[in-house]
């Protein structure tokens, strides 16, 4: 009986990763599909949280076990369960990784599943340290303690799981609030920031749970001390009804730049066969015809190419194309940006974009990008190489060489780009690209908005999520572009090979999409916003994250090493 009962809490705690991770984008058809779910991740993280506190409560009284349970025993078997459920989490949110690495890299499947798995055990062990170590103290304060500590041990998690070794945040549990009240925060205290207060509202509700379900008089609930219970409700009524009038004024405070119009743009989602783009008769040759008739024929201010749409270095096209492209933009009214690798093997390469103007283009902000060894043009031509690359996909961590050597895979050690580079300057809008999955790093976005004179009035994301096929990956990355978007209040163009290609404005809102997994042209009419910074960017573009690791830190060790029972909250 204490077997099944244990299997059985194990059986639920999966089940709540895996709603937390389908609460970032619903995986399921119908009209809720790719939607984010704010309450199913509070409800999730709640139903986990409360799991763990039930189990850890009936270690302490030795209610299924003979055996009296340590307290060091018990913070190892606390850490076990949660990262368990930390573990089934992140391996729902990126099992299409097994895509890349099986379906399109050639690794063999079972390999492939254990890589998806120890990926998400390695991240989960920073949650199952932060669950363990609160289940370890949380005993000692009210409700108002419990739940600062908790948010600040989630934080520190989310915090190395988004930094440490190179960082992987995607998924983290604030891209499930684009559409919630808590959305309202974005601009100030960016992504991380809601995840603290989502990560509050989960715990608190974990511990509403604990009681009235139980029927326990837990200490920090106790109806004695029924002034800490109502404070802290007061408390969360008002942070969701200050986030949701936040929310409301959303892409509201909107700054024309002097003289602009706004820009036509054209974004191009030529919906390549993965497993053809780099076969010279194939895909490659698809592209490079269809791109180019595009781009030929553009009618558009700005005409937006994906992330290494075409697939080859400019002086390995086929002879004059570069050239012919230099020529077309050199004149006329139109301007592009294309994705491509540049260099070579020799020298090195980069996963870049390059832009073209009428007369040369205009930049503004940091020095120009100078070493991506492009043709010689008669214009000035923009350059913007990746700054933040993908481990195993553009590098190659120490000691994983064999690793990359079982995929087939081209490139793969790219050189990486400065963090500032400088925006493209086309009719007084000043475009800032960013490439594939660095929208997932916020905070280093915010580094173009130093200088408010020169920060950008449209983001450009151009992506290739073809290597994960027809899933969610298409609808959490149009997600995590949406909190760039009310992060730094700029509108976000997006295009891509397969999908999400689309049109967000400074609010978070997909004004127009191209439909997934369809060869087609994006049509839309762009107004920038030169509206001052916000003031998550004013402070993320100083100090990246460093102010939410040192609140994180401080707040954490005193609520931790505070022995003593805190007799209010």
């Amino acid at each position: 009986m204490p077997r099944l009962r244990s299997l059985l809490r194990y059986a639920v705690l999966a089940l709540a990763g895996v709603l937390q991770a389908w609460s970032i984008a619903w995986p399921w058809g119908g009209a809720g599909y790719g939607q984010a779910f704010g309450s199913l991740q509070i409800a999730a993280l709640a139903l986990a949280v409360w799991v763990l506190m039930t189990c850890d409560q009936a270690d302490a009284s030795h209610s299924f076990s003979h055996a009296p349970v340590t307290p060091r025993r018990r913070f190892w078997i606390n850490f076990r369960r949660a990262w368990w459920f930390a573990t089934v989490w992140l391996s729902a949110i990126f099992w299409w990784l097994y895509i890349s690495m099986h379906v399109y890299g050639g690794m063999p499947s079972w390999l492939a599943a254990l890589a998806v798995v120890l990926l998400a055990g390695a991240l989960a062990l920073y949650y199952a340290l932060a669950l363990a170590l609160w289940l370890w103290a949380q005993a000692r304060w009210s409700v108002g303690g419990k739940t600062a500590l908790f948010a600040m041990l989630w934080l520190l998690a989310e915090l190395c799981r988004g930094v440490l070794f190179t960082g992987f945040p995607w998924g983290a549990i604030g891209y499930a609030h684009v559409d919630s009240w808590l959305a309202g925060y974005a601009p100030w205290l960016g992504v991380y920031g809601i995840a603290v207060l989502a990560a509050a509202l989960s715990v608190l509700l974990s511990q509403v749970v604990h009681k009235l379900v139980l029927r326990e008089r837990t200490k920090g609930l106790d109806a004695k001390r029924p002034r800490s219970f109502a404070a802290v409700s007061f408390l969360v009524v008002v942070v969701l009804a200050l986030g949701a009038w936040q929310k409301s004024t959303l892409g509201k405070n909107l700054k024309p730049v002097a003289g602009s119009t706004g820009l036509h743009v054209a974004l191009l989602q030529g919906n390549i066969p993965q497993e053809e783009k780099f076969q010279p008769n194939g895909g490659m040759q698809k592209a490079l015809q269809w791109y180019g008739e595009q781009m030929v024929q553009a009618q558009a201010d700005l005409t937006v190419l994906p992330e290494t749409a075409l697939p080859l270095f400019p002086q390995e096209l086929p002879e004059g194309y570069w050239q012919g492209l230099q020529q077309r933009f050199a004149g006329g009214q139109q301007a592009v940006l294309i994705g491509l690798p540049t260099g070579d093997l020799e020298k090195g390469y980069a996963n870049a974009v390059v832009g073209m103007a009428p007369g040369g283009v205009q930049t503004a902000g940091a020095a120009p990008q100078a070493d991506l060894s492009l043709p010689p043009a008669q214009q000035a031509e923009y350059r913007y190489a990746k700054h933040h690359l993908v481990p195993f996909g553009e590098f190659i961590p120490f000691g994983f060489q064999w690793f990359v050597d079982m995929m087939r895979m081209p490139l793969g050690s790219y050189q990486r780009g400065a963090l500032a580079q400088p925006r493209m300057v086309l009719k007084g809008e000043r475009l800032q690209p960013n490439i594939c999955y660095e929208d997932l790093f916020g905070e280093e976005l915010a580094a173009s908005f130093i200088d408010p004179a020169t920060a950008p009035t449209i983001l450009v994301n151009v992506s290739n999520i073809g290597w994960f096929g027809d899933t969610v990956a298409i609808d959490q990355h149009r997600h995590i572009s949406r909190m760039r978007a009310m992060e730094l209040a700029r509108p976000m163009l997006r295009a891509t090979n397969t999908g999400s290609t689309a049109v967000i404005d400074a609010g978070g809102q997909v004004l127009h999409e191209q439909p997934r997994l369809t060869r087609g042209v994006l049509q839309a009419q762009v107004m920038g916003n030169d509206a001052p910074p916000t003031f998550f960017a004013w402070w993320a573009a100083r100090w990246g994250l460093w102010p939410l690791w040192v609140v994180a830190l401080l707040v954490s060790a005193g609520l931790l090493l505070r022995k003593e029972r805190a007799s209010r909250l």
